[in-house]
């Protein structure tokens, strides 16, 4: 059904007298010509036309509920329904942000610990729950770095970041006024610890890595990288984008990170996606705990209460505190889990990247051969000779009922095409997976042009990107204006 004929006006005509202006409050101090002098002419449409548009609209999407959604980085964990129940219970949907700490002491206890068992699972001593993304954490991250140094007297203009890590790094760094520092990665793909020692002086206030790192591959020397960067006095901050890969393993706090970022949405299985909400939650060292955001939640005699006398606190960073309903999702997460559980998850995690790493290397190539963490970044330049890119091969995935890999990131693989497959995935959908990218492979050979094409069944076909990019539509227009 098309747009227009599913929102035709079946409302009389209303260009009747117009209203008077009298009904128009005066104190608006408006121009009469931009005041409405007849009511608005909407459509009048059935409960069900409206709820099958939606149902229609909702069928077109690709969800994680319904199909594999093996998206490199961004860890597009199941939601466990379980979350969203728990989200919903009436004490929590009905509370308010203004309501007295009495009232709410259900709410404040369900935060303080969450973040004591998020400070387990990482291995720092405080956090906050505050901000309400990865980037927002990292950003957090580093403002609570820079007034530990500004209090110090010390004047530090200088973030270290790898050529391999995620974007937001380098965005967040550059927000809080410092100068981005770009160490490579060695021939493995892990940092290059001589380019990085190179590259400390006086002047760095931070050293930025994941671990796993961007390409799925463990940093071998962290130990040996956290001293060099203790050793100038600078910290060394925690992207905790790839936590999934050593949830209930190992700890970045035991491996010497100062701060640590989390993706709840990421990690903890609260929903991804669609520009939020979001949650970043941020763990500390005791030597940035005084720079928390403002309000922490203490416990004092029995009682949970929001500590707002925090003299030497960056402030709050969001209204409120912290995308609460996300928080309960992932505590309900952490408590069904509990410890062993969390730490399974990791291990099928790693097993299920593992698996499916050797299932491709064949028809692609892997630049990074050995074990990998939580994901693995294969490389589409072996299709270049029949005119075949990376994109062609995820549009080609995209046809046969798989979400796409993140593409073309990081930006050290040429070709790159990034898949995490989770902990949550069967064997059988990794098996359909790696068959699927082998006939698209086998197809690069054959007849590159019916890629080029891709996709053709799906409701939105190959879009012309640059185009797109030049000319951006950035409003509605009804079909006739187009």
């Amino acid at each position: 059904m098309t747009e227009a004929l599913l929102f035709e006006k079946t409302q009389p005509d209303l260009a009747g007298p117009r209203l008077p202006a009298a009904g128009v409050d005066a104190d608006l101090g408006l121009p009469q010509h931009l005041l409405r002098r007849r009511p608005p002419e909407l459509p009048r449409l059935s409960e069900p036309t409206i709820m099958r548009h939606y149902s229609r609209l909702a069928s077109m999407n690709f969800s994680i509920s319904e199909e594999f959604y093996p998206l490199g980085s961004c860890t597009m964990k199941y939601n466990p329904v379980a979350n969203e129940w728990a989200a919903r219970l009436e004490g929590f949907v009905s509370l308010h942000p203004y309501q007295d700490e009495e009232s709410m002491q259900g709410a404040l206890e369900l935060l303080w610990r969450l973040e004591r068992a998020l400070c387990a699972i990482v291995g720092v001593d405080r956090m906050t729950l505050q901000p309400a993304a990865g980037a927002h954490g990292e950003w957090t991250a580093l403002r609570m770095i820079q007034a530990y140094h500004r209090e110090r007297g010390e004047d530090r203009d200088e973030v270290i970041v790898p050529d391999s890590a995620h974007g937001t790094n380098p965005a967040s760094a550059t927000l809080c006024g410092y100068r981005v520092v770009e160490v490579r990665s060695g021939t493995d793909g892990r940092v290059d610890v001589g380019d990085l020692e190179s590259k400390l002086s006086p002047r760095v206030a931070a050293l930025m890595l994941t671990n796993p790192n961007t390409l799925g591959l463990f940093e071998r020397q962290i130990v040996e990288m956290a001293e060099m960067v203790h050793a100038t006095g600078a910290k060394l901050y925690y992207d905790g984008a790839n936590l999934n890969a050593l949830m209930g393993i190992c700890r970045p706090g035991d491996m010497g990170f100062d701060a640590v970022h989390l993706n709840l949405h990421k990690t903890f299985t609260t929903p991804h996606g669609g520009g939020g909400p979001g949650a970043g939650p941020v763990g500390v060292k005791a030597d940035l705990v005084p720079y928390l955001p403002r309000p922490t939640v203490e416990r004092q005699d029995g009682r949970f209460r929001l500590d707002y006398d925090r003299p030497r606190s960056i402030g709050r960073v969001r209204s409120f505190y912290g995308n609460f309903g996300v928080l309960v999702r992932a505590f309900a997460y952490i408590l069904a889990m509990g410890g062993d559980g969390l730490t399974q998850a990791s291990r099928d995690a790693v097993l299920a990247a593992n698996y499916l790493r050797r299932q491709v290397a064949g028809p692609l190539e892997v630049p990074h051969p050995g074990p990998c963490m939580h994901e693995f970044v294969a490389s589409a330049t072996t299709l270049a000779q029949g005119g075949v890119r990376a994109t062609d091969l995820a549009k080609g995935l995209l046809e046969r009922g798989f979400y796409a890999p993140t593409v073309y990131f990081p930006l050290i693989v040429p070709e790159a095409v990034m898949v995490e497959p989770t902990e949550t995935e069967t064997r059988a959908t990794l098996d359909a997976f790696a068959a699927a990218v082998r006939e698209i492979v086998d197809l690069a050979h054959r007849d590159p042009e019916q890629l080029h094409r891709a996709p053709t069944r799906l409701p939105v076909g190959r879009l012309d990107e640059v185009a797109a990019a030049r000319h951006p539509v950035l409003r509605w227009r009804p079909p006739d204006d187009r």
